[in-house]
């Protein structure tokens, strides 16, 4: 080799830009916006019908006056939801319709008997009524969501 030759130092190449970034980053990035929207989506659809059921429970009850009408409202409420639930339910009497629609046993005895058919109920409570019908709303919505099970 000759002494004339001038001596070069290795280079090396200039570091790749962070953006815009590879098409597999973008394909994931796609992936991630696409399944957050499809869960966004579903959660939107399931809290409107959520609450389209619970203004239906609503407007049924305000549409009566005095605590047996909407006490007789709140069990057909009751039934009609049992029956979207699992349909037939709605022939159910006595202990196998409370076992349906109360299996956990949570509402207590003397509030289930102003729910029982066919009680006669000529002055109620307004505070009892008011628990049966939070519990009933509560209870009505458990029973629509078990369909979509």
């Amino acid at each position: 080799m000759s002494a004339s030759l001038p001596l070069r130092d290795v280079q090396l190449p200039a570091s790749p830009a962070w953006w815009p970034p590879a098409p597999g980053w973008l394909m994931l990035i796609a992936l991630i916006l696409l399944l957050l929207a499809i869960v966004a989506a579903l959660a939107w659809r399931r809290r409107r019908r959520r609450q389209q059921w619970m203004r239906v429970f609503d407007q049924e009850i305000a549409a009566v006056n005095g605590a047996p009408s909407e006490l007789a409202i709140i069990a057909s409420l009751l039934r009609r939801a049992a029956r979207q639930a699992r349909p037939g339910s709605e022939a159910l009497r006595d202990d196998a319709w409370w076992q349906h629609v109360d299996p956990k046993d949570t509402l207590p005895p003397a509030q289930r008997n102003l729910l029982a058919e066919g009680a006669y109920r000529p002055h109620v409570d307004a505070a009892a009524v008011a628990d049966v019908r939070a519990w009933a709303r509560a209870r009505y919505l458990a029973l629509l969501q078990e369909r979509r099970r």
